[in-house]
């Protein structure tokens, strides 16, 4: 597709929580023409496309043409969703998945005679929270130069954060986000639980604790540098009591027993 003004087309097949931050970025973005949400939910496609502007289909064999076909659907659907995705001949068909190699889409794109890579937006996203996608950092990865060129237009255009990762660097990157994101969210909600249901305390208790340890964290150079509590001063004494306390959740006391030695030798190499 030619467009004098150098837009470009583009559609995004999925209706989750990447599909929906992509769609809400993209049509603010000079440079890109949001054409339409194409998934085969149709209650969230047509919210996701009020939302963005644009067109929607729930018939992947009817997307409209365009530059470049965004798939943003979980992992396993990836390489479902490339096969029954209608596509312009020459377009860049794209992934966002962390941890799905690029050659996923190898037969799919082949079969339109374009390109095709990896658009990988490293943050978490939730349906309805506002992301600002320019202080997002993007991951791309092309088949060819002039796919990752294509690509890479389109992500400076969302984000001034840039990079490009093989699938492998991609999934070392992945693996760090749910380290730092979906593990520690998860201790969140463990302490939030011990509170609630040992002491009758409300999850507000902790939010000041829990902002202040990302804050500092994030203004680190590295985060083991502000790491404070019993297992960096190696008390053990306390530990063993946090540890009897949690006895009867075995699954429990073990990550906190793992995750104390972890503190404790890691914090020694400072």
């Amino acid at each position: 597709m030619n467009h004098n003004d150098g837009t470009i087309r583009v559609v995004i097949a999925g209706s989750g929580n990447v599909a929906e931050a992509l769609a809400l970025a993209a049509a603010e973005r000079e440079g890109i023409e949001l054409a339409q949400i194409a998934a085969r939910n149709a209650a969230r496609a047509a919210e996701i496309a009020a939302a963005a502007g644009c067109a929607w289909t729930d018939d992947l064999a009817r997307a409209a043409e365009a530059d470049m076909y965004i798939i943003a659907v979980s992992d396993r659907a990836v390489g479902e969703v490339a096969e029954a995705l209608r596509r312009s001949d020459g377009s860049t068909l794209v992934h966002t998945a962390g941890s799905v190699a690029i050659d996923v889409l190898r037969d799919a794109a082949e079969s339109a005679r374009g390109g095709y890579g990896v658009l990988y937006p490293f943050q978490t996203f939730t349906a309805g929270r506002a992301i600002d996608m320019r202080e997002v950092p993007i991951f791309i990865e092309g088949s060819d130069a002039d796919a990752e060129r294509r690509i890479g237009r389109v992500a400076r255009l969302l984000s001034r954060s840039v990079g490009r990762a093989s699938s492998e660097r991609r999934r070392a990157i992945h693996l760090a986000g749910v380290l730092g994101c979906n593990f520690v969210n998860a201790l969140y909600g463990m302490a939030a639980d011990i509170l609630a249901e040992r002491e009758g305390l409300p999850f507000d208790v902790l939010r000041p604790l829990i902002t202040e340890t990302a804050r500092k964290a994030a203004d680190a150079d590295h985060p083991r540098t502000v790491q404070t509590g019993p297992a960096v001063r190696g008390d053990r004494a306390v530990a063993e009591r946090h540890e009897a306390m949690l006895d009867s959740d075995p699954r429990a006391r073990e990550i906190y027993r793992l995750l104390t030695d972890y503190i404790w030798e890691t914090s020694r190499k400072i």
